[in-house]
């Protein structure tokens, strides 16, 4: 069993102190009723409540029980979320044959440990076995990293990100207005305080003008209201776009995207294959967001089993998504192809992001671990998976055998999305 940290507010949303009578209402008042459980008595049991999940395939409705559910249904974490409030992005969106996704989202950081019941296996399929008595490692450190400079032939991007959230806060599918917008003004206070080549610019989604949207979809840096089932049954796209934005620096290449799916979504990108420099880049910029975050009395959300806690189980611990933007035509059209990813613990997909096709055989190559994997030991998979890749692709260019560079087939890495 983990703990954490009480919820507290140390600087309020006027900037003074906090006030006792601030906190008062920030607990009463922050969490929306639709996440919340009345305080009447139910009506019926359990057992008549329980969702019909005959035709689901996620991973929530693979582990929960009536059992569970009766245990469980009228539990509120101290905030006031819910287990039907958790697991409604899975109930409404059954999934699919060949698809298995999640199913389930945290509505703030001890929505945890108070449906750990369900929480548990949920992780433990997702991360390959992850066990509730498990520690995570954290690694920021990037002097550790070997290699990472790419052949620009053959990799045309390289990204860094992960997300963090703000403790004392509810996450995006159950908090309320005041807190969403309490955490635009606690990540943009830190991130205007930012100096040097971090030093930037925060583009609220509400008052952006014509001309700094269209250069921003230019840029590929503009994400939208979100669209997805999944993301729409969660309740995260609730009063769009209301505190939400994207910062960056002046040179483009650390960016911080404020209420999407999480709390921040902290990027470090640019093109062609530097990944060392990519990923110097985000430790770098990370570790000052922080800094400057704890100087104003609030952290981000942590623990020793758990990691780095957001709002989908699949995105524990790290939060990590280490990519590039490869061309390996030939190597692709091998048979082998999806077996050596899998080998490697890395995941395809195509350029346009989740659920797209490759065009003209170029992929975006990424971790496929997050969880019981430090930031440093990911990276340096990506790394050596694409050196291998891209040394592969040049064998077959030349029409050279590949069958001394096939690794072993390892532990089989997560198809949960």
């Amino acid at each position: 069993m983990f703990s954490f940290a009480p919820r507290r507010l140390i600087i309020g949303a006027v900037g003074g102190l906090a006030s006792l009578a601030t906190f008062s209402y920030y607990k009463s008042n922050l969490f929306p009723t639709c996440h919340a459980r009345s305080q009447a008595v139910r009506r019926y049991p359990p057992s008549a409540d329980f969702p019909d999940l005959k035709k689901h395939n996620n991973v929530m409705a693979t582990h929960l029980t009536p059992g569970i559910y009766a245990r469980l249904r009228d539990v509120t974490t101290p905030n006031g979320c819910t287990l039907d409030g958790c697991i409604q992005t899975g109930v409404d969106n059954p999934g699919h044959p060949f698809i298995k996704t999640v199913g389930a989202v945290a509505g703030d950081e001890e929505s945890y440990e108070v449906f750990k019941a369900l929480f548990d296996p949920i992780i433990d399929e997702r991360h390959n076995g992850y066990k509730p008595w498990d520690k995570h490692p954290t690694d920021l450190d990037f002097t550790k990293i070997r290699g990472g400079n790419f052949d620009a032939k053959y990799v045309h991007s390289s990204r860094v990100r992960t997300g963090r959230s703000i403790r004392g806060l509810g996450l995006p599918p159950a908090c309320s207005r005041a807190e969403r917008r309490e955490v635009e003004r606690v990540v943009v206070d830190a991130l205007g305080k930012l100096k040097g080549t971090f030093a930037g610019k925060y583009y609220p989604l509400s008052n952006m003008t014509d001309a700094e949207q269209e250069q921003l979809i230019t840029d590929h840096f503009l994400f939208d209201k979100p669209v997805s089932p999944l993301l729409l049954a969660s309740g995260m796209a609730r009063d769009w776009p209301d505190a939400r934005g994207i910062w960056h620096n002046s040179q483009k290449n650390f960016l911080v995207w404020i209420n999407e799916e999480d709390h921040t979504r902290v990027i470090s990108m640019e093109k062609g294959g530097n990944m060392k420099a990519v990923f110097e880049r985000f430790c770098t910029g990370l570790l000052q967001v922080e800094k400057l975050i704890r100087e104003k009395g609030w952290e981000f959300m942590w623990n020793e089993h758990l990691g780095y806690v957001l709002t989908c189980p699949s995105n524990l611990g790290t939060g990590l998504r280490c990519g590039v933007h490869v061309t390996i035509t030939k190597l692709s059209k091998d048979p082998r192809f999806n077996d050596i990813l899998e080998a490697m613990k890395l995941q395809k997909r195509g350029t346009g992001g989740v659920d797209t096709a490759a065009t003209g055989g170029t992929y975006d190559i990424s971790n496929a671990d997050r969880l019981g994997k430090s930031e440093v030991q990911l990276v340096q998979e990506v790394i050596d998976g694409v050196e291998l890749l891209i040394q592969m692709e040049k064998r077959l260019e030349n029409r050279r055998s590949i069958d001394d560079l096939i690794p072993p087939k390892k532990v089989t890495c997560s198809k949960v999305y």
